[in-house]
């Protein structure tokens, strides 16, 4: 197994890498990295372009945690050889059924990859989108049940961050009580506490009453 985590890996961080809020940004003729919140996310996208880019960043971002996390489910094989000799045939590798191993080394990564871009001298953003899609392939129902816990945070507060660390603990939460697998639980979990950690400069600006709100960009503006 140890060639194919290698791999997952590698395209999992390449994937992440992908600065897609960076260079939309920057063929608006904007550095994102000193615009706003400088983040290169699509909440930072949205804020200063407006939602048409900020919300092609998000779905691109998203796009990357599903190809990193799913790649290794739809190609992956079983690979076997038959011995001519006995006409036996044996199984060699079978990473079939380990792909959500594969899938989650390859979204480790993905996150990794977005926050820490070798392409934009390792910038990026939080990670919150990328993580997203890889856990629409992982957990698919938990995942759904976050973005809903999401929608009503944000809208509640019109807190991004907020709304994002909610929804960070309401997915293990939710897989916890679904009864999925105990490795899936705890892998959400770890993300979910990457998730927080990374907003810990919103949570201490959230105490001290001095965040943000969300204010997108007028469209005429932009």
């Amino acid at each position: 197994m140890l060639v194919p985590i290698l791999i997952a890996a590698v395209v999992g961080y390449l994937l992440g890498s992908l600065p897609f809020g960076y260079l939309i940004a920057r063929a608006k003729g904007v550095n994102i990295f000193e615009v706003g919140s400088k983040s290169s996310g699509a909440t930072n996208v949205v804020r200063v372009l407006g939602k048409g880019p900020g919300y092609l960043v998000f779905f691109l971002d998203v796009l990357k945690g599903v190809v990193a996390a799913g790649w290794p489910r739809a190609l992956f094989f079983k690979s076997t050889a038959t011995v001519f000799a006995t006409g036996k045939t044996y199984t060699l590798l079978d990473t079939r059924q380990h792909w959500p191993v594969l899938a989650i080394v390859g979204l480790i990564f993905a996150i990794i990859g977005h926050s820490f871009s070798c392409f934009i001298k390792f910038r990026g953003g939080k990670g919150v989108a990328t993580a997203t899609g890889g856990f629409l392939v992982l957990l698919p129902i938990e995942t759904l049940i976050a973005g809903a816990v999401w929608i009503m945070a944000f809208y509640a507060s019109r807190y991004v961050s907020l709304a994002s660390i909610i929804a960070a603990i309401a997915l293990p939460a939710a897989a916890f009580f679904l009864h999925e697998p105990p490795f899936l639980q705890y892998f959400a979990l770890l993300i979910a506490a990457l998730v927080i950690l990374r907003h810990r400069a919103n949570i201490v600006r959230l105490l001290n009453g001095t965040e943000n709100k969300f204010v997108k960009k007028k469209e005429n503006d932009a």
